[in-house]
């Protein structure tokens, strides 16, 4: 079974990242990755629904949980908007508590949510290295949403789906 998971980083619970990323990971399964394995749609973890549990000095179960959700997925979908020209501190908080290496079982696609398009890459960019940092094995292209585009996503979602789906079928088929 594929485990997909969708780690959304927004700084508020239930945001249009939210949704947008969501789209995104059913998007791509639809469009020929080999998630047919998956068990259904996929679970989502926000971290803003964690709020400030994410820095207690010992992780509470919602938290542990969390972090043993992303861990354990075989492919994980990773979004944040941009924040401070990369990604949010929530995400960096919670990945912090990851050890070394901790999503060396994972598949990884970064997802971006940024202001301005022409100055947005550097957050993909950064989430890409940092993913990498934990093992992941990490799909290509990534997707690169603008704010003004989070109200109707489908199209850009469609048309990086047609292009990133045979990239993460072929690493699921190297990793899973």
């Amino acid at each position: 079974m594929t485990r997909f998971t969708v780690l959304v980083a927004a700084n508020d619970a239930h945001s249009t990242v939210r949704d947008a990323a969501v789209q995104a990971a059913n998007t791509i399964a639809d469009h020929g990755a080999d998630t047919s394995h998956a068990t259904g749609s996929p679970t989502v973890v926000d971290l803003a629904e964690l709020g400030p549990a994410l820095l207690a000095a010992r992780p509470g179960s919602d938290v542990s949980d969390a972090l043993d959700q992303v861990a354990g997925s075989d492919v994980l979908l990773v979004a944040s908007p941009q924040a401070h020209g990369s990604y949010t501190g929530l995400l960096k908080v919670f990945l912090d508590r990851l050890p070394e290496l901790g999503l060396g079982h994972s598949v990884a696609i970064p997802m971006a949510v940024v202001s301005d398009l022409r100055t947005g890459r550097n957050t993909e960019d950064d989430l890409r290295v940092l993913l990498s940092d934990l093992g992941a094995w990490v799909v290509e292209p990534g997707l690169m949403l603008s704010e003004s585009e989070l109200t109707d996503p489908r199209g850009v979602i469609e048309a990086w789906a047609d292009v990133a789906a045979h990239s993460l079928g072929q690493a699921l088929a190297v990793s899973v």
